[in-house]
């Protein structure tokens, strides 16, 4: 079970997830890099999605670009899950 926000600005939170990306690749501005990292301070929900997208931008840079030989008939099996009402 998930534990509550600390505060009740979610419309906040909101505003400030929306800058990840930027925050992330080093294209936000100094004074919102700080609010940014003040709020995930305080707010633990945030601080997770960040952590998360950290994380995942970390794997996937560390991903070879070799590609994995796939049983043959995965892309068919794959396609029919896919489908609505198929078995």
């Amino acid at each position: 079970m998930s534990k509550p926000h600390t505060h009740d600005d979610v419309a906040r939170c909101q505003e400030l997830l929306g800058q990840l990306n930027e925050y992330v690749d080093g294209e936000l501005a100094a004074e919102l890099c700080r609010d940014l990292e003040e709020h995930m301070a305080g707010c633990a929900d945030c601080r997770v999605v960040f952590d998360t997208l950290a994380k995942t931008i970390t794997l996937y840079h560390q991903l070879d670009a070799t590609p994995i030989a796939l049983p043959a008939d995965v892309e068919e099996r794959l396609l029919r899950r896919l489908s609505l009402g198929a078995p």
